[in-house]
């Protein structure tokens, strides 16, 4: 399963774990996507989308 919200775009980012004596290893960050059921127009679809988008109202939940 790709992490991408379908709506907003937001993806897995990468950085750094910093310790207190600055080493520094590679970390990444995955974005909260759920699978939903929401209205696309007029029919229902499985979309992937992000919990700040569903929070936000940006997808209406069939």
């Amino acid at each position: 399963m790709a992490r991408r919200c379908e709506i907003c775009g937001k993806q897995t980012i990468s950085g750094n774990n910093i310790s207190h004596a600055h080493n520094k290893t590679r970390r990444v960050w995955k974005p909260n996507i759920i699978k939903v059921k929401a209205l696309v127009g007029k029919t229902r679809k499985t979309v992937k989308v992000c919990t700040s988008c569903l929070r936000s109202g940006k997808v209406v939940k069939a």
